[in-house]
């Protein structure tokens, strides 16, 4: 009878929409562990060169990291080709996926401990963050690549990205020379904004593919170009400060703070850019609010235990305002970097 219950929950499932499900499940997998694997290479390039968290680059030189970014490609390029088989209401929740994946992983092979607030608020991101994707509207159909340059050159939002591009220069001129080894808000706030630019200029490169493939050649014209250049400033720019993200802070904390960024970013250019509410009655809009809402709560809860532990409480080592930083405290006398500074002699 079970086995009979099973057969009958699974029939409607069209053979695209099971690939579709395969190839999303896959991608969070990849991605998730591309996070440990990276790290991984970051903390072994970091013990015989410059960190990359202090502006160094010898990661470049580790063949741990190279596989760790090969994963994450992988990853990546299973996400884009689930959405040419299922409905992005069923890839995009199992993207939260990766969150947890990376969290167990980190525990696992990194001995990296997360608060139980911590796992609190990882909960609330990913339910936040489905939330979200469940009352999303349907994409608009694009017929050419040229449609999806009107819309990104209308004032809207070429105001949002304007505002993107100048919130990510004053993140990396100002704020995080002064405070990016001790906040982690300013090294995911700079890869989440451009990634916000770039999925939109990926998704016009799908388009433009997906037609060129069907016999509508769109590579004839510059704007499938201009959003290739777009695609590869932003992708080098997030690589790059992600990089420094995963070698300065806790992976569990790096991987979830990113997910719920960078996920709000992009729904928040495609409702700019793409007018989505225009299309949603109040009752979805307030449901997406609360989904907001649910998501700020959690990575309240995970920027506030990112270096708590569970157990007996520990006192406070104060240092000086200016002090120096090698041993992982801040000026407030909590560790400001990765949990294993805890247990370093």
């Amino acid at each position: 009878m079970d086995t009979q219950s099973w057969k009958d929950v699974y029939k409607g499932m069209s053979s695209d929409n099971i690939k579709g499900l395969v190839l999303a499940l896959s991608s969070s997998l990849f991605i998730g562990a591309s996070f440990i694997i990276k790290k991984k290479g970051l903390k072994k390039a970091g013990a015989s060169g410059v960190r990359a968290g202090v502006g160094g680059y010898s990661y470049l030189y580790e063949t741990l990291w190279w596989v760790g970014m090969i994963t994450m490609i992988v990853g990546e390029v299973a996400n884009f080709a689930a959405y040419a088989f299922a409905p992005a209401i069923l890839v995009t929740p199992l993207g939260a996926l990766s969150i947890i994946i990376s969290a167990v992983l980190a525990r696992i092979i990194l001995r990296e401990k997360l608060h139980t607030f911590g796992i609190l608020g990882c909960a609330l991101c990913v339910v936040g963050s489905i939330t979200i994707v469940l009352h999303a509207p349907q994409e608009r159909e694009i017929q050419s690549v040229k449609e999806v340059w009107d819309l990104a050159t209308e004032p809207a939002f070429l105001l949002y990205a304007v505002a993107v591009i100048i919130a990510v220069l004053i993140l990396i001129f100002h704020y995080l020379p002064q405070y990016g080894q001790t906040h982690i808000m300013f090294y995911i706030g700079v890869c989440s904004l451009m990634g916000s630019l770039s999925v939109m200029s990926v998704k016009a490169l799908g388009i433009a593919l997906k037609l060129t493939l069907s016999g509508t050649n769109q590579l004839i014209y510059p704007q499938t170009w201009a959003f290739t250049l777009i695609v590869i400033v932003c992708v080098l720019t997030q690589m790059n400060y992600l990089n420094k993200a995963l070698d300065t802070f806790n992976t569990a904390v790096v991987s979830p703070i990113y997910y719920v960024m960078f996920t709000s970013l992009t729904i928040l250019a495609s409702i700019i850019m793409f007018k989505d509410w225009d299309r949603q009655n109040p009752t979805q809009i307030v449901t997406e609010m609360c989904g907001f809402v649910t998501i700020l709560s959690g990575t309240f809860l995970l920027h506030k235990t990112k270096d708590m532990v569970d157990g007996p409480a520990m006192l406070p080592v104060r240092l000086p305002k200016h002090g120096d930083d090698e041993n992982g405290f801040g000026q407030e006398g909590i560790p400001l970097r990765r949990q294993d500074s805890l247990r370093s002699p």
